[in-house]
């Protein structure tokens, strides 16, 4: 198993430059010049100039690609342009808020999508499975803007029951903090835990078409066992695999979800980042996201081996 956790981790060495690569030229194709903004529309040529050379964007992009490598390398994500404050600092700050707003959300998810997606599938082409149907549509057609602003206006602007923003501090006032966090992360959650509920049925139905199901209903188990204790832990491998897919919608939802609920995290900060031409804020933030993404890989690969023993005794290479 650990030689399997040391292969996964050298492969992701070739992901993450690609990534890196990628990165730092979408964010230079951007229109707009940070040394611009930074310097003031009233500024001289010869200020703006100085100021671009002070960032060190005035070097051929493949040189600002690697001085900026070798510095992530030592640690070093630079420093914000706009800001003038280090980018890890920075980052350390937002990410508290967003793994909060994410494992929230993501747990809303799971909660709403499992029950959800086995009861459709053991009543399916019955009314419990047209509901479901048409709850999980409506909540993938709907976009999470909308769906944000929407719940603000009602539960916040009319019924005023919820702050319509911000984020709480549970050490403080806990039942402010869980207030503050409900709508952003039933905004966040509730189009992935549609995606996983919609999955969840198609790997319940698939399974309990298999011989085994059978053999375990001839043997005259109850509905429940054969539903909980077979159908579904067979069920279970797949749907971790799309969990794991739909991590990446989360974050890149959560850019979105905080911006509109003006939630202080990573993708709020990305967001203002990109609207200030912060190239070293956007570029660190990213690559965050993607390693985050990679460990997430990792760990629902190494989930498949606590599901599947046959799957653990093939990546431990026994035989």
């Amino acid at each position: 198993m650990n030689g399997f956790v040391w292969r996964r981790l050298l492969q992701a060495i070739p992901v993450l430059v690609l990534a890196s690569i990628a990165i730092f030229s979408v964010i230079h194709l951007v229109p707009g010049d940070p040394a611009v903004m930074l310097a003031g529309p009233e500024a001289t040529p010869a200020v703006t100039d100085a100021v671009r050379r002070d960032m060190g964007l005035d070097q051929p992009l493949p040189i600002q690609y690697l001085v900026w490598m070798s510095h992530m390398l030592r640690g070093d994500l630079g420093k914000s342009y706009m800001t003038r404050v280090p980018v890890g600092q920075l980052l350390g700050n937002a990410l508290p808020a967003t793994l909060q707003l994410g494992g929230s959300a993501l747990l809303l998810a799971v909660v709403f999508a499992l029950p959800t997606g086995v009861l459709a599938a053991v009543w399916r082409q019955r009314p419990p499975d047209w509901v479901c149907t048409i709850v999980n549509g409506l909540a993938l057609g709907v976009p999470s803007f909308w769906l944000g602003i929407l719940l603000i206006i009602v539960f916040a602007l009319v019924l005023g029951w919820l702050p319509a923003g911000g984020i709480g501090d549970f050490s403080r006032d806990p039942s402010m903090a869980w207030r503050s966090l409900l709508l952003p992360a039933v905004t966040l959650g509730l189009p992935i835990g549609a995606a996983l509920s919609r999955f969840t049925r198609a790997a319940m139905l698939e399974v309990l078409q298999d011989d085994f199901v059978r053999t375990a209903r001839a043997k005259g188990l109850s509905g429940r066992q054969v539903i909980f204790g077979h159908a579904f832990r067979n069920a279970l491998i797949p749907i971790v695999t799309v969990l794991g897919i739909q991590f990446g919608r989360l974050l890149g939802g959560a850019v979105i979800v905080e911006s509109v609920f003006a939630w202080p995290g990573i993708g709020r900060l990305i967001l203002q980042a990109v609207l200030n031409r912060d190239y070293l804020l956007v570029q660190g933030s990213l690559l965050l996201l993607v390693t985050a993404v990679i460990l997430i890989n990792l760990t629902v690969d190494l989930l498949y081996g606590v599901l599947d023993p046959r799957i653990r005794l093939a990546q431990s290479g026994e035989r």
